[in-house]
């Protein structure tokens, strides 16, 4: 049986998020005891904790929600590019040499020395603006990184998000990469249907080809 790569995080109530973002919270409505047979939990939490898929109502008023995005960038053929580095953003030549043809539609950006903190740290790398243009060039309908934006935490214009928009990308962000080695495997990533969500968590795996 081929091999898995499961590279979302655990969501548990200390699982970082942004600062004024909503961490889980997790209640039990009816718990196993005299009269009930089964325990039922309610959770509330941001849409954009542990690994998520932004739908383009994240960052244009006039996008899609995340329920009704198509399905097929979230699920195929894929390759990992470790870019590793303290440069704040992750650029083109950073990934050269993984970029080779045939470059498959999916592209996941290992860019950690070490595991994610435990706690909110905004010192992380992100995607050039420019090297999401060359990928949406090169044909990709989906890119992902271990982080949580691909914008850096500071930005206020978000330009990477805007040419997600402008191009049509996909993204997923706060992926688990630090066991996988660079190569190409089957992504199997889907968001929940959420018919008015600006975002959506996802169980994100990798497969052996």
């Amino acid at each position: 049986m081929p091999r898995l790569w499961d590279i979302s995080p655990a969501l548990h109530p200390g699982t970082p998020v942004y600062p004024g973002d909503t961490p889980l919270r997790l209640h039990w409505t009816s718990t196993l005891g005299p009269g009930c047979a089964v325990n039922v939990g309610a959770i509330t939490l941001s849409t954009h904790l542990g690994a998520h898929a932004d739908a383009p109502l994240h960052y244009d008023p006039q996008g899609a929600a995340v329920g009704a995005l198509a399905l097929e960038p979230f699920l195929g053929p894929c390759r990992v590019v470790h870019a590793r580095g303290n440069a704040a953003l992750v650029q083109v030549a950073d990934l050269a040499h993984a970029l080779s043809d045939p470059l498959p539609p999916r592209l996941l950006v290992r860019t950690r020395v070490h595991p994610a903190p435990a706690h909110w740290d905004a010192d992380f790398r992100a995607l050039a603006p420019a090297l999401l243009q060359h990928l949406a060039d090169r044909g990709l309908l989906l890119v992902g990184l271990d982080t949580p934006s691909v914008d850096p935490a500071d930005s206020t214009d978000l330009p990477s998000h805007q040419v997600l928009r402008q191009r049509d990308l996909r993204v997923l962000e706060n992926l688990v990469l630090d066991e996988v080695p660079e190569g190409d495997y089957e992504l199997i990533a889907l968001p929940l249907k959420l018919s008015t969500a600006d975002a959506s968590p996802v169980r994100a795996v990798l497969r052996a080809l």
